[in-house]
């Protein structure tokens, strides 16, 4: 289906499952349907799932029967009026997403699905969508006017323009009654104010990561599990804010992908806290490289100097020694254990950032030596050499 822009003849036909128009395939949250191919089971199934804005998704059942494709636009029964909405998935994975999100199809009522969308339908979600990003900036100045402290991160209009939702952020409880009275005098629509969080906010605005990839939360994580600073030690990671957080200033949630395996790893390893003595002195934890089974021990508690790589099975051997009352030699043969030093290796055959800089000597070298040459070589130049 397309339309038209009031401004401008072009008909617009790039309508994004995220709700964005002049974007493609920037739809979050997204569902892969791996049951596509398989036939349809004997149960009916009318429950439909239908993705709005950014990360809004809602179940809607198909009572007339429609019948509805991925990526078909429809309009759905909202309060009041109606929304429009992009159908995100169909069929049994449905229930799947149900179940996945606590949600039990018997005993509840889920709001109906009207009909597919007619152009009169696109046109006006059309211009809604394009009222948001101004609203959003008017919003947000209204707000500081009434001096609330809270910030309006994103808006997002009903289908129909009756209705806008005002997604904000606050540390502490905010009265925006007299903001929702100003708002609906200003913009002629049905107000509705929902909190959310600095994480969900992030995830609806979307972002690049450092990593290099779209940020985890715009593009399918739907439930944001609670990062401690617990999830950095395990992972002998440094407690540096600036490195640990995310956009949205929280600590960052890849930091729980890889807990679990530190975890697994470190289940055989000896308290950081005990203090191994040897005939030289006592020697305390520095630091630890789990993977590589090795702990490093140095004999001076507030400087780190002199380290030693110590591995586990000898450090579970000096212990027990010490229970007894005796006390090793030395910590380790050095002789005999290898730390490796940096493992880093070439094995993409990079070479150095300044090779090029040799080739430019040799290639101007080559140069001023032709020059000189051909200066030898000038007829005047044998004369003068000749008297």
């Amino acid at each position: 289906m397309t339309y038209k822009d009031k401004d401008d003849t072009t008909p617009i036909t790039n309508i994004s499952q995220c709700g964005c128009i002049h974007a493609e395939n920037c739809s979050k949250l997204e569902t892969f349907d791996w049951l596509h191919s398989i036939p349809d089971v004997k149960r009916k199934i009318d429950i439909v799932e239908v993705r709005f804005k950014n990360t809004r998704k809602e179940f809607f059942v198909n009572t007339n029967g429609l019948r509805l494709n991925k990526g078909d636009i429809v309009a759905v029964e909202a309060s009041p009026g109606h929304d429009i909405g992009i159908v995100s998935l169909t069929g049994e994975l449905v229930y799947l997403q149900m179940k996945k999100q606590g949600i039990t199809p018997e005993g509840q009522e889920f709001k109906k699905i009207y009909r597919k969308a007619k152009a009169a339908d696109l046109e006006k979600w059309y211009e809604a969508v394009m009222l948001e990003h101004t609203t959003m900036l008017k919003a947000r100045k209204i707000a500081a006017d009434l001096n609330l402290d809270m910030k309006i991160g994103d808006v997002e209009y009903q289908g129909d323009r009756t209705k806008a939702i005002f997604y904000y952020i606050a540390d502490e409880r905010v009265d925006f009654r007299e903001l929702i009275k100003v708002l609906a005098d200003t913009f002629k629509i049905r107000i509705e104010m929902r909190q959310i969080g600095a994480r969900q906010e992030a995830g609806r605005i979307g972002g690049i990561g450092p990593c290099g990839r779209e940020l985890c939360c715009s593009t399918w994580i739907t439930n944001f599990v609670s990062v401690t600073t617990n999830a950095a030690r395990y992972q002998e990671l440094s407690l540096n804010p600036q490195k640990l957080a995310g956009q949205c200033g929280k600590l960052k949630c890849c930091l729980n992908y890889e807990l679990d395996g530190y975890i697994d790893a470190q289940k055989d390893f000896p308290s950081t806290n005990i203090v191994l003595e040897t005939e030289t002195g006592s020697a305390y934890h520095n630091k630890t490289d789990i993977f590589r089974r090795i702990m490093w021990y140095s004999f001076d508690r507030e400087n780190i100097v002199n380290i030693t790589p110590v591995p586990i099975d000898r450090v579970k051997e000096i212990i027990e020694l010490n229970k007894k009352g005796q006390k090793v030699d030395t910590l380790i043969d050095l002789t005999v254990i290898d730390d490796g030093g940096l493992d880093y290796k070439n094995v993409v055959g990079q070479e150095s950032l300044t090779r090029f800089d040799e080739k430019k000597r040799k290639r101007r070298k080559r140069k001023s030596n032709k020059a000189a040459n051909n200066r030898k070589k000038r007829p005047g130049n044998d004369k003068k050499q000749k008297k």
